[in-house]
């Protein structure tokens, strides 16, 4: 085999995107959502996508592990195309975790159950091995010691934070944080972003839609701003912040920042 036509190596392919989407478009029957959208994710880099609701914002995220179908261009994820292909969407969504606005945590299950069923049903993780790691997830939340309780039984930034252990157990590529505060208490937000934070400086791969400004300054490697289904500006946090170029970012900027 010569050298053009050899495979990619294990090297060259950490250099490539972890995720690259090339001009994707989404409708909902006849309302276009998304339109040509075009983005490259490196591996270990934190992108916040900001903008006014119904935006497109987690249309976008919720299409990168198939939970929403796009109609045309490419969604390329760890060098996996995003088809109709159902076994290339099983490999994809357990390469990539997703926080959602609201927990979705199993009522009836316990705290420890809810972590490790994932596991033992999807990677066919031994219980013994798949509780252990739910545990060190707990421990690195912070909420070890509600490993016994329901959910029920947890606050709102509980309940977040086990949902965010929960995605870490199948042990993710990517995370992707569908507005993962936006549905707690203000007292609440903080603890569940010092968590990302955390995460963040391990050097996961995420993604978070979110209107936490400070959050984004602090974290961010890129801020995106989307509206009526596109990407209108994107740029590292001190300029984005700073010097916005768009007269439609900085409008939603002087909405959201006091």
């Amino acid at each position: 085999m010569n050298d053009a036509m050899q495979k990619p190596t294990e090297e060259t392919r950490k250099d490539d995107p972890v995720i690259r989407i090339t001009g994707m478009h989404k409708w909902y029957g006849d309302f276009h959502v998304l339109k040509d959208i075009n983005l490259e994710v490196q591996r270990g880099e934190r992108i916040i996508i900001c903008g006014p609701s119904g935006s497109g914002k987690s249309t976008l995220i919720r299409c990168i592990n198939r939970l929403e179908e796009h109609q045309r261009g490419k969604i390329i994820v760890d060098g996996i195309e995003l088809t109709n292909d159902l076994k290339n969407i099983e490999k994809i969504r357990m390469e990539v975790g997703m926080v959602f606005q609201h927990f979705n945590l199993f009522p009836h299950l316990t705290i420890l159950e809810n972590l490790s069923i994932g596991p033992i049903w999807v990677r066919k993780t031994p219980r013994k091995e798949a509780e252990e790691t739910a545990m060190y997830y707990l421990e690195k939340v912070h909420i070890a010691e509600q490993a016994k309780k329901f959910p029920g039984q947890l606050s709102g930034g509980q309940q977040q934070r086990v949902a965010i252990a929960r995605s870490l157990c199948m042990k993710p590529n990517v995370m992707l944080f569908d507005e993962p505060t936006s549905a707690l208490d203000p007292e609440m937000v903080k603890e569940v972003l010092d968590v990302m934070i955390s995460l963040a400086e391990e050097g996961m791969t995420m993604l978070v839609v979110s209107h936490e400004m400070g959050f984004a300054r602090s974290v961010a490697h890129r801020v995106m701003f989307m509206d009526y289904g596109q990407i209108v500006e994107e740029n590292n946090p001190e300029d984005f912040f700073n010097n916005p170029e768009h007269d439609r970012t900085k409008l939603f900027l002087s909405q959201i920042l006091h």
